[in-house]
């Protein structure tokens, strides 16, 4: 069954450039502002606060410990950083004896083991991507990679019981999962559902269901486990990522911006917007 969804998206806040790795936190809407190194807080009236510049343009992603301390990854540096009480940025992990590659996204699980994706093999020639991988960072420090050979790596969730995760393979034009043992290895990998786009953020609703966000065809989709699509929300530029959030977490929120391809992602355009939809079924698990 396909439902449209009848309730237009209403604008939160615009001028942004490209709006990623949204994350509901201590009742903000958090994101990174790709391009200008900004890392912003937005409360549901617009209200917005730059809560960090970072030595990075992108890509960079969120998390938090679960101390509470935020992680940043510093993508094409190869750096995961990790903000101190007193506000000062330093090295949690370097990841650049395991790829020279950019890195992407990131989430931080329940028992507080953090997946980073993208890094992998330098692409072939005219391609922007190799093959991506996923690294595990566990709490004592220790750095190995968990998964490999996924194409396009891009957001990343976990499920409440910290047992499932579910990744998104732009170029695949899937969600995989993986089950995830107690020392943080990821294994039994599978299609979770194959799509008809390409999902770059993704979040997880307490239905089981799945919202991920589509470049090329501006929307926000969410999905049952085996692709049946269960909601569409169009807007008129691409999505590039979604986060349920708000004070009962029914608000889905996207951001978009205008695509102009890869090469023209950093530009003095701010066509950056983040809109919100009320969902049917509340955020769970991790981001």
């Amino acid at each position: 069954m396909r439902i449209q969804s009848v309730t237009p998206a209403r604008l939160v806040s615009a001028g942004l450039a490209f709006g990623e790795s949204p994350r509901w936190h201590d009742g903000r809407l958090w994101f990174c502002n790709w391009g200008t190194g900004e890392i912003i807080a937005i409360d549901a009236d617009g209200n917005r606060e730059i809560m960090l510049t970072v030595p990075a343009v992108l890509p960079y992603s969120i998390d938090w410990l679960p101390d509470g301390r935020l992680l940043v990854v510093s993508g094409r540096e190869g750096l995961l950083l990790r903000q101190e009480v007193d506000g000062r940025l330093v090295t949690h992990a370097d990841l650049r004896g395991l790829s020279k590659s950019p890195w992407n996204e990131i989430v931080v699980d329940g028992r507080g083991n953090i997946y980073v994706n993208g890094g992998g093999p330098a692409p072939a020639a005219g391609e922007y991507f190799g093959p991506g991988t996923i690294v595990l960072i566990m709490p004592d420090g220790a750095v190995r990679q968990v998964a490999d050979n996924i194409a396009f790596a891009n957001g990343m969730a976990v499920t409440p019981d910290n047992k499932t995760l579910i990744l998104a393979e732009s170029h695949g034009n899937r969600l995989t999962a993986f089950d995830i043992a107690a020392d943080g290895s990821l294994s039994n990998r599978r299609v979770w559902a194959d799509l008809d786009g390409y999902p770059d953020g993704i979040c997880l609703d307490a239905e089981g269901a799945v919202w991920y966000a589509d470049v090329p065809n501006k929307r926000c989709v969410r999905v049952r486990e085996g692709g049946e699509v269960l909601q569409i929300v169009t807007v008129d530029r691409g999505c590039f990522a979604c986060m349920l959030g708000g004070a009962d977490r029914r608000t889905l929120f996207i951001v978009a911006a205008e695509w102009r391809g890869f090469e023209h992602m950093v530009s003095d355009a701010r066509t950056g917007q983040v809109l919100s939809v009320e969902a049917p079924a509340p955020g769970i698990g991790w981001p």
